[in-house]
């Protein structure tokens, strides 16, 4: 590691020689190898992100100039380039460096980009904004979006492009390509095009020419599109082919390899200081430079531990407990093989929801529409206006993107779409861009939802049975990221009633409503501390619905209970918690309510943004881990002894 100890900073970067630049790849690259290897993170994206990482570094006066990226997973080199080498084994743990760039973590990190598709959109506003700062006697800046992994089929990264086009600015968007179909054709013609537009002096000159004409008045913009309108034709023409992004008249170069930095450098210098909007095609593999990583890029995404000689994965032993994801995934076969109506939607993630399991049995009722979130909801609902089922598998966090898509075309026509929302409640080490805390109180305003949340794995196939043969509403069930509770969850399924829940073990002057797997915390605080109570008796409701809410539950534990403790896995303000006291301070409420003597202690994630670490450590800073759920039941039984 001869180059890479002694970079501190992108300025130290620029100090190298080119021809040192891809000895200090590789090293970068065995860096990230052996970190990962004992601290897992997303590898096989950063891998393939290397050279052009050091590429924009070098030639960029960063952090003055702007890089933008999108699907921060790419970033791991950027961190450390950027004075984060001593403190990135840290990374993604409790108190660590951020699992993705953050303008809170670093000067050089210029956006949020824990999802994906934002980078155009974003760095087109800040390109915009150096204009009108220069106007204002700033220094010029460059602003650089890189986008890659599949986040170019988001249709905010298509709005964004289309906005590019339609106003004054100079971003410079890089296409991190590694297994898109954008292809251009081959040729003598085409490589004397390519090395035409990308020659510093045809650049200069064409800029001068355009500058002059600008002076005279013969320039504006409309006439510069044009202009660039008819260069693209001719190209075209002698290509024999086109491609969007010169019809949305943004200078395109490309393809070319993106894993040959001192290509990339002689690249960016010559782009740099055109004017107006371009995009650099590049190409990479993922996991590039690390074998086992190139021959299976989608298992090596984020492969947890493993020997950083042989490549072997850790395992950590055969475990007892299912994963949520994979109960869902065997679940949406076994009713699947049943009904011929239910077909399986996910955007791009088949293997991380597990709907691959479907997928691979039935590829042909499987839809991966990849990162289009709102796509996928409003595509399932079309399904389901022509008498399809659709399973429709998402992240919670990632469901937040469908918001609208929810509302205007599933939830005013009641079509039957059940959206099986992965990920719920805290994930861990993603930290704040992943933690699913929203949906609880995102979702239960809208009319015709029915929402469910089981507390294992028995009730989350119970859920989606009853979802599929009743295909009367649209159905939301949330469910969170690890295993389960029980070994033997393959038990037959049953039908639920809607909006009911169960009592677990009755009490005294105490009762625990809980919604979600985050239930058995609660099972066992109330375990430990009856133990250590002898002769304590706490009562305990899974709820099972947030939407409908079994408000005949809620009025007599009110009537009954001196206390009620909610607990959920999302946040407290207008989620699980609120509902339960709206319920309690409703007017409609029946006769009897004025005996109501409850008071109500709401545990839940508070009014922040939890950062990251493991789902022990956030659930105990969050006040929903076993303990202190236990010391909140503690504290209540002393409020009412005084």
């Amino acid at each position: 590691m001869a180059l890479l100890e002694n970079i501190n900073s992108p300025a130290d970067l620029r100090r190298l020689k080119v021809e040192d630049l891809p000895l200090l790849c590789d090293e970068l690259r065995a860096y990230i190898v052996s970190e990962l290897s004992k601290n897992p993170g997303h590898f096989a994206s950063s891998l393939g992100t290397i050279e052009i990482t050091v590429a924009l570094h070098y030639v960029f006066n960063t952090p003055e100039d702007r890089i933008v990226w999108d699907v921060g997973h790419q970033a791991y080199g950027h961190k450390i380039l950027t004075g984060r080498r001593e403190r990135f084994h840290t990374n993604r743990k409790l108190g660590g460096i951020r699992p993705f760039p953050s303008p809170l973590e670093s000067e050089y990190d210029t956006f949020t980009c824990g999802h994906a598709s934002n980078s155009i959109s974003a760095a087109l506003g800040m390109a915009v904004a150096a204009n009108i700062n220069q106007d204002k006697g700033e220094q010029p800046r460059h602003v650089v979006a890189l986008i890659g992994d599949g986040a170019m089929s988001g249709g905010l990264a298509f709005e964004g492009l289309n906005n590019v086009s339609s106003m004054p600015n100079n971003i410079l968007i890089i296409l991190n390509d590694n297994n898109m179909s954008i292809d251009r054709s081959v040729g003598g013609m085409k490589d004397y095009l390519k090395r035409l537009n990308t020659n510093k002096t045809y650049n200069r000159i064409k800029f001068r020419v355009s500058e002059w004409l600008k002076g005279k008045g013969h320039l504006n913009l409309k006439r510069k599109n044009a202009i660039l309108r008819f260069s693209n034709a001719v190209k075209s023409a002698i290509s024999g082919q086109q491609n969007i992004f010169e019809g949305l008249n943004i200078r395109y170069f490309g393809p070319f390899n993106g894993h040959n930095v001192v290509e990339l450098v002689r690249l960016l210098e010559q782009m740099k200081d055109m004017q107006g909007p371009k995009l650099l095609h590049i190409h990479t593999k993922k996991g590039h430079g690390y074998a086992p990583a190139e021959q299976n890029p989608c298992i090596w995404h984020a492969p947890g531990k493993f020997d950083a000689e042989t490549g072997e994965l850790q395992s950590g032993g055969k475990k007892a407990l299912t994963k949520y994801q994979d109960v869902f995934g065997k679940t949406l076969l076994e009713l699947a093989e049943k009904d011929k109506r239910i077909v399986g939607i996910t955007a791009a993630m088949p293997t991380g929801c597990s709907m691959s399991i479907m997928q691979k049995a039935m590829p042909d009722r499987v839809f991966d529409v990849g990162i289009a979130e709102g796509h996928a909801v409003t595509f399932s609902a079309g399904l389901a206006k022509d008498g399809l089922i659709p399973f429709c598998a998402i992240y919670s966090s990632f469901i937040q993107r469908a918001y609208d898509n929810i509302i205007h075309d599933v939830a005013i026509l009641k079509l039957p779409v059940v959206l099986c929302l992965d990920r719920a409640g805290l994930v861990g080490e993603d930290g704040a861009t992943h933690h699913g805390a929203f949906d609880l109180a995102a979702l239960r305003p809208i009319p015709n939802l029915v929402i469910a949340a089981p507390m294992n794995e028995v009730e989350l196939r119970n859920m989606m049975y009853t979802a599929a043969i009743r295909a009367d509403a649209p159905y939301v069930i949330r469910y969170p990221r690890g295993c389960g509770a029980i070994a033997d969850w393959q038990q037959p399924m049953q039908e639920m009633e809607i909006g009911k829940g169960r009592k677990i073990k009755d009490g005294e002057k105490i009762a625990v409503l809980s919604l979600g797997n985050i239930g058995n915390n609660v099972t066992k605080a109330i375990a430990a501390y009856e133990n250590e109570n002898p002769g304590c008796q706490v009562a305990h409701y899974d709820m099972r619905f947030l939407k409908p809410l079994d408000t005949s539950i809620i009025y007599s534990v009110a009537e009954t209970f001196d206390h009620i403790i909610t607990v959920e896995d999302g946040c407290k303000m207008g989620g699980f918690g609120s509902a339960v006291l709206e319920a309690l301070s409703n007017p409609a409420a029946p006769s009897g309510a004025e005996n109501m003597r409850a008071k109500v202690t709401l545990l839940g994630l508070p009014d922040d943004f939890v950062e990251h670490g493991s789902v022990s450590e956030l659930q105990h800073i969050c006040g929903i881990d076993v303990e202190s759920i236990k010391q909140a039941i503690i504290q209540t039984t002393t409020q009412n002894n005084s």
